[in-house]
């Protein structure tokens, strides 16, 4: 929140720059400063999803490192703070929430679930299921992992080889929707006498309105038209 409100503060300034010498400069920081929550979201949705990407790719280690742990000797509780110690972030902090968790009374496989709620990965709650599975009704749990970790491995092959497939689609979506958004501000900090009539008269409002609608509208489409479900 503290940087949200400082970047709101610097765009805010920057607006009133932009508009500096007449009551545009009001309009232009309030217009400014609106955009820090939406880049604020904008980087933790990034963050967030490249922590889950990664999660997803390190996630048939993971699985091997428990399995290797199980048929050495270790018991569960064990073989996960083994992880804990010794895999790649994220995998060793959540793994790491997991065995605090489970230490302060709360049952593992509800630890296992929200760890998998957390990452949005489906993989990881099949990994919990098995786990939870054999809990209740015993087996070799070693083995069951492994063969966990070869499925994940092979769904991890495909995914990328999607990934890789759309990389283009996504590219173009991305100039798109940027390139428009760029040539405004580079023109409004430029040549903002260019753009003064849009702020000037009704039908420039009304332009501009008109204009984000159907920027909104284009952007939600391109988005889900290179979105590719996996």
């Amino acid at each position: 929140m503290l940087v949200t409100f400082g970047l709101a503060a610097v765009l805010a300034l920057l607006g009133v720059l932009v508009g500096f010498g007449s009551w545009l400069a009001l309009v232009w920081a309030l217009l400014f400063a609106a955009f820090a929550p939406v880049l604020a979201n904008l980087y933790l949705t990034i963050r967030t999803g490249r922590r889950r990407a990664a999660f997803a790719d390190q996630l048939d280690d993971t699985l091997q490192l428990l399995s290797g742990n199980l048929r050495a000797g270790h018991g569960l509780t064990q073989a996960l703070d083994s992880v804990a110690r010794f895999a790649d972030p994220p995998t060793s902090e959540e793994f790491s929430r997991i065995v605090n968790e489970t230490r302060i009374g709360r049952d593992l496989g509800e630890a296992l679930h929200g760890t998998a709620a957390r990452m949005r990965s489906d993989d990881f709650t099949w990994a919990a299921q098995a786990i939870e599975i054999n809990r209740s009704t015993g087996g070799n749990l070693a083995e069951t992992l492994q063969r966990t970790a070869a499925t994940i491995r092979e769904r991890n092959q495909i995914r990328r080889q999607v990934k890789a497939l759309s990389a283009e689609g996504r590219l173009s979506a991305i100039i798109l929707i940027a390139l428009p958004i760029a040539v405004f501000f580079g023109v409004l900090i430029l040549q903002p006498a260019y753009l003064a009539p849009f702020v000037e008269t009704i039908f420039g409002w009304m332009a501009l309105a008109l204009a984000a609608v159907l920027m909104t509208v284009g952007t939600v489409w391109m988005l889900f038209a290179v979105r590719v479900k996996f």
